[in-house]
Parts: C-alpha cells; sequence; structure tokens
C-alpha cells in the first residue's frame, strides 16, 4: 500500500500559514514532486522565503527534526532551519527556511562533475558534526538526541525484524507473499550484513541516513543545501554508499576515501565498512521497492547486491 500523502487545498495552506503567522503569506505554491510521504509548499513571508511540509508524523518526529535542525545548522552545516511546527486536520506540519536550488539529480552531468568537491566537502561536514557528549545509543535518533538502542547490531535487528508493530515496516514479511520481494536473496544479503556489520558496529556519527541526490541541492555550480535526513547514530560510510551513484562515471566512494586522506582523518577498514553500509542501504531499498511495485528498480538492486562480497 502505498503511503497516504495529505491532500490540502493552497487555501487551507494559506489559512495554516495566516493562523501561525498573524499574517498572510505570500505566493503560496505547491511543489510537484514532494515525495511519497509529504506535501510540501512554498512561500514568502516579510520578504523572506520558507517551505511548509506536511505529513502524519507523530509530534516526537517534529522534536527531533527540530533537535536535528539545530544541530546541525548552528555548526555550520548547510541544512535548513526549523522555524515552527503545528497541527491542521489529522496532519502535522513544519515550517523551514528556504535555501534555493534544483534537485543534485537534474543537473547537467559536466555541473554534477565540477561540483563533486563540493559535495564531498557537505557531506563530510555533516558527519562529523560534534554529537552533545550527554547523547548516547545507536539507530534512530530519538527527540532527547540520544540513539534508540545500544548498539548497532541492537538496531539492525530491530530494523529488519518481523515483528514490527505501529512503524511503517509493521506486517513487511508479507510483501515476501504478495510483492516481487524474495525471502531467499532477502535472507542471503541480510546474512552478509551481519557478517560486515561488526566493521560499522564501533562508529557513532550522525548519519543522514536518505542521503541521495534528489535530497541534495545546487544552484549549478555548488552545493546549497541538504534536506530531509531521516536520521541515525551510526557509521557514516551509509551516506556514502546513499550518494555513491549520484555522479554517474565517477567513484564517488573513492573521492571521499581520498578526502579523508587529505583532511588527516583517513577511512580505516574502508572497504569492509563500505560493504557493510551498501548492505544495509540495500536491503532496505530492497523491501522499499517492492512495497511500492517498483519492479524494475528492485531487480537492479537485487542484482547488485549479490554482486557484493560475500566475506574479506
Amino acid at each position: 500500500m502505498r503511503p497516504n500523502k495529505p491532500d490540502l487545498s493552497i487555501t487551507t495552506v494559506q489559512t495554516v500559514l495566516l493562523q501561525h503567522w498573524g499574517c498572510p503569506a505570500q505566493e503560496v505554491s505547491a511543489v510537484g514532486d514532494s515525495g511519497n510521504f509529504s506535501t510540501v509548499y512554498y512561500f514568502t513571508m516579510k520578504g523572506s522565503e520558507y517551505v511548509i511540509l506536511f505529513n502524519q508524523a507523530e509530534q516526537a518526529d517534529y522534536l527531533r527534526k527540530q533537535y536535528i535542525a539545530d544541530l546541525l545548522s548552528a555548526q555550520g552545516v548547510r541544512y535548513p532551519k526549523m522555524i515552527g511546527q503545528g497541527t491542521v486536520e489529522c496532519y502535522r506540519y513544519c515550517i523551514l527556511e528556504r535555501i534555493p536550488g534544483h534537485v543534485l539529480a537534474d543537473c547537467l552531468p559536466e555541473q554534477k562533475v565540477n561540483m563533486l568537491s563540493d559535495l564531498v566537502q557537505s557531506i563530510t561536514a555533516m558527519n562529523q558534526v560534534q554529537l552533545p557528549e550527554t547523547t548516547t545509543g545507536f539507530g534512530e535518533v530519538r527527540e532527547d538526541g540520544n540513539g534508540e538502542f545500544p548498539s548497532w547490531l541492537d538496531y539492525i535487528q530491530a530494523f529488519f525484524a518481523e515483528d514490527q508493530t505501529g512503524t511503517f515496516w509493521e506486517n513487511w514479511h508479507d510483501l515476501f507473499h504478495t510483492t516481487c520481494l524474495e525471502r531467499d536473496v532477502f535472507n542471503e544479503c541480510f546474512g552478509r550484513l551481519l557478517t560486515f556489520s561488526k566493521y560499522n558496529a564501533s562508529y557513532r556519527h550522525f548519519v543522514h541516513n536518505d542521503c541521495h541526490a534528489w535530497n541534495i541541492l545546487s544552484d549549478g555550480r555548488r552545493i546549497t543545501v541538504i534536506i530531509d535526513s531521516n536520521p541515525i547514530y551510526g557509521d557514516f560510510l551509509i551516506d556514502i554508499a546513499s550518494i555513491e551513484d549520484a555522479i554517474p562515471g565517477t567513484d564517488v566512494a573513492e573521492v571521499f576515501r581520498i578526502h579523508a586522506e587529505h583532511i588527516g582523518t583517513p577511512i580505516h577498514d574502508f572497504g569492509a565498512r563500505l560493504t557493510g553500509a551498501r548492505y544495509f542501504k540495500g536491503l532496505d531499498a530492497m523491501r522499499f521497492y517492492a512495497k511500492m511495485g517498483y519492479t524494475d528498480a528492485y531487480v537492479e538492486l537485487r542484482d547488485s547486491l549479490l554482486a557484493l562480497p560475500t566475506e574479506l
């Protein structure tokens, strides 16, 4: 079943903004392709540009968004500040500053190549933010700034567990019977993930966890902002695995490795950690593609995962 995106009229959005700000917004317009879960609008208020995003998230999710926005923007990461939040009908909304740019995926090939260095520097700066010393844990970042689980392995086991309730993946094992998702392939790749996860397990960084070319904006010359994180604490190689196909014909992961050495922070066990990250993101994407009915994408990803190393 596809996620239920909010269906709101421009008039409703204008009313929400009037109630939130106490004065009418200008230039309210819908963003055409705003993803599978949210409905997004641009608007202008008192000469500044903003974004308002509606979805069915819980209040805790929006408190988490506020924590992440504050954490990243305070340390100079190109990430939008969160201005406010609230509810309308059965939906929640948040208001963010709008930083101009178009998705990296839509840039011309030569533009992508020219921005590679800036892309690597921007993502590296995000992954290397200083986490508050009072926070602990791995996996999904809670609204209090702590990770949900005591270890990376605990998070992996819970994230792919069959008996989930109240999450997007509740009853996801039904996909083995109702979609193209293949149990034997999934179990094989999950076993490989567990093998390689020991190389990722000791690293705890901020991980965007949805770091692809549609969540990175550019003006065609430089990266302007990174948006829409699904944040976890873990190995930042997960974000490298997510973005490594953004520039066809370029070994983006290798550019990250070289950059890390250049700035004096070499990535130890690079190959093994990258493989573990590829299995983690790949398994999640496989079941997502199956759930959404993206069969061609599923088959392509399945074949690429099966071609990955099974051991060092």
